[in-house]
C-alpha cells in the first residue's frame, strides 16, 4: 500500500508538537500495518479495532490527550466523544489523518468531523493513491494520464481540484452501486415478508381463537373441493374421472370407508348448479354434487368424533394439530426458498430477470405450501385424539359400510353371489385338489430310504 509511506512521517512531525492524532483506516489490516511502522519510529500509540472492542470507549476517550496517537478503523469508536486534554486547544487541537478515502462519503465526513467537535480547534488530512481499490475500480483513467503528462514521480504528493472531483465521482458511483444492491435485496426480502405475513396471520388466528372447529371444517371442505377438481375432468360423466384416485384419497384421509358406487350415484343424481362466488364456483353439477357429498360425510364423521372427545382437551388437540402442520411445513418451505434464492441468479444467463423469476417461482411454491398445510391438517385430525379411550369409542361408533371377507389357502369359504345363492370358490377347489395325500408312514431324514438304495433318506429321495 504505497499511500502509507508518507503517513508515518506526518504522524511523527505532528506528534513532536504534542498534538493528539487520530489515524482512521478502512480495515484492520491497514491499522496493523500503520502500527508496525509507528513501532519502528518508537511512537507510543493505541490501536482500536475488532481485537480490542472491550476497551473501545476507553481508548477513544484518551485520543484527545496531549501527545496521544490513536489508530482506529473508520467504523470504530462512534458514539464516544473525544475530549481535548489541557492545553491541547492552544496547540491546534486534534489532528485527524485518513489513510485512504472510504467508499462512502458519509464515513469520510464522520472521520473528518472528529477533528473539531463542539467548536474545538482541529485539522484533518486525507491520503489517497491511484492504486487504491476506490480509484482503481471506479476512478477515471483520465487522472492517470494527466499525472503522467505533468511528470509527477512515484510517491509524490498529489494536490489538485481535479483529483478531489474525481474522488467524489468515484464515491458516488460506489454509493449508487451499493444502493442498487440494497434495493435488490429488499425486493427479494419483500417476497418472503409477504409470505411470512400470510403464514403468521393464519397462525395467530388459530392461537387467538377460542374455538377452531369452524376453521377445521372449512379447511376440510376446501381441501375436498380441491381434490375433486384435481381428480375429475370437464366430462360430466363421473365414470370418465380418475375415480379410483379420488376414492383412495378420501378413504385414506377420512374414516369413511366410502365405496365407489356411492360416489357414482352422487355424481349421477347431482343436478344443482353451484352458487357463484362460493367455494364451489366454477364446478360442474357433477363435481359440485360429489364434492358436497364427500364434505357432508366428512362433517358427520367429525361430529361423531367430537361427541366422544373431552371438550376441553379437544380444543387443545385441534389447535395443536393445525399449528403442528403449519410449523413443520413452514420450516421446510424456508429451506426451499433459500435454495431458490441461491440458484435463481443463474436465470440471468438465459436473458431473464432473476427477480421476476424469483417472484414467479416463490408464488408457486407458496401456493403449494398452503395446499400441503391444509392437506396435512386433514390427514392428521382424524388420527389425533384426546385419549386412547376416546379414540377407541370413535372407531367403534363408525358405521361399517364395507366388509372384506378373509380367505385362507387351507379352508373352503362359501360366499354369496348377488342373487343370494351359495357357490364354492373356484380358487379353494383348486387348492383342495392340489393338496397331497400321504399313503404311507412318515420317513425321517436320517432313516433308511424306502427305495432300498441303502442310503439315508436325506441323501437319496429326500435330497433337496
Amino acid at each position: 500500500m504505497k499511500n502509507t509511506r508518507r503517513q508515518p512521517l506526518e504522524i511523527k512531525e505532528i506528534h513532536q508538537k504534542g498534538r493528539p492524532i487520530l489515524v482512521g483506516t478502512i480495515s484492520v489490516e491497514v491499522s496493523e500495518l500503520i502500527s508496525k511502522q509507528l513501532k519502528k519510529e518508537g511512537i507510543i500509540h493505541a490501536v482500536l479495532n475488532a481485537k480490542y472492542h472491550q476497551q473501545e470507549a476507553e481508548i477513544i476517550t484518551r485520543a484527545g490527550q496531549r501527545g496521544g496517537v490513536t489508530i482506529a478503523t473508520n467504523m470504530a469508536g462512534r458514539g464516544t466523544d473525544i475530549k481535548l486534554g489541557q492545553g491541547v486547544a492552544d496547540l491546534g487541537g486534534l489532528h485527524v489523518i485518513g489513510t485512504e478515502r472510504h467508499e462512502s462519503r458519509r464515513i469520510d465526513r464522520q472521520l473528518r468531523g472528529r477533528c473539531a467537535r463542539q467548536g474545538d480547534p482541529g485539522s484533518s488530512h486525507f491520503f489517497i493513491s491511484l492504486e487504491d481499490d476506490l480509484m482503481r475500480l471506479f476512478g477515471s483513467d483520465r487522472i492517470v494520464k494527466v499525472m503522467e503528462r505533468v511528470g509527477l514521480e512515484e510517491g509524490q504528493e498529489l494536490e489538485h481540484p481535479l483529483l478531489n472531483r474525481s474522488i467524489e465521482t468515484a464515491q458516488k458511483r460506489v454509493e449508487q452501486h451499493n444502493f442498487q444492491i440494497r434495493k435488490r435485496t429488499l425486493e427479494y426480502d419483500d417476497v418472503m415478508n409477504k409470505q411470512r405475513e400470510v403464514i403468521y396471520g393464519f397462525r395467530n388466528e388459530v392461537l387467538e381463537s377460542n374455538n377452531v372447529q369452524d376453521q377445521l371444517m372449512d379447511i376440510m371442505e376446501e381441501v375436498t373441493v380441491q381434490k375433486v377438481h384435481q381428480f375429475s375432468s370437464s366430462n360430466e360423466d363421473i365414470r370418465e374421472w380418475n375415480l379410483r384416485a379420488l376414492l383412495d384419497w378420501v378413504n385414506l384421509n377420512f374414516p369413511l370407508g366410502m365405496p365407489e358406487e356411492e360416489l357414482i350415484e352422487a355424481g349421477d343424481t347431482g343436478k344443482d348448479e353451484p352458487v357463484a362466488g362460493s367455494l364451489y364456483d366454477g364446478m360442474s353439477p357433477a363435481q359440485f354434487a360429489v364434492a358436497a357429498f364427500v364434505s357432508d360425510n366428512v362433517r358427520k364423521a367429525y361430529e361423531l368424533k367430537i361427541s366422544v372427545e373431552n371438550e376441553d382437551a379437544l380444543k387443545s388437540m385441534e389447535r395443536f394439530t393445525i399449528l403442528g402442520a403449519i410449523d413443520k411445513l413452514w420450516q421446510e418451505h424456508l429451506y426451499s426458498m433459500d435454495g431458490l434464492r441461491n440458484s435463481i441468479g443463474l436465470r440471468a444467463y438465459g436473458q431473464r430477470d432473476p427477480l421476476i423469476e424469483y417472484k414467479s417461482e416463490a408464488f408457486k411454491i407458496f401456493d403449494e405450501l398452503m395446499v400441503n398445510i391444509k392437506t396435512e391438517i386433514c390427514h392428521n385430525i382424524f388420527r389425533s385424539a384426546s385419549s386412547l379411550m376416546a379414540f377407541q369409542q370413535f372407531l367403534s361408533k363408525l358405521p361399517q359400510r364395507t366388509h372384506h371377507q378373509e380367505t385362507t389357502a387351507f379352508e373352503k369359504q362359501e360366499i354369496k353371489d348377488k342373487k343370494g345363492s351359495e357357490v364354492v370358490s373356484e380358487v379353494n377347489e383348486a387348492i383342495a385338489k392340489a393338496t397331497p395325500v400321504r399313503t404311507g408312514p412318515k420317513v425321517g431324514r436320517n432313516d433308511p430310504c424306502p427305495c432300498g438304495s441303502g442310503k439315508k433318506y436325506k441323501q437319496c429321495c429326500g435330497k433337496l
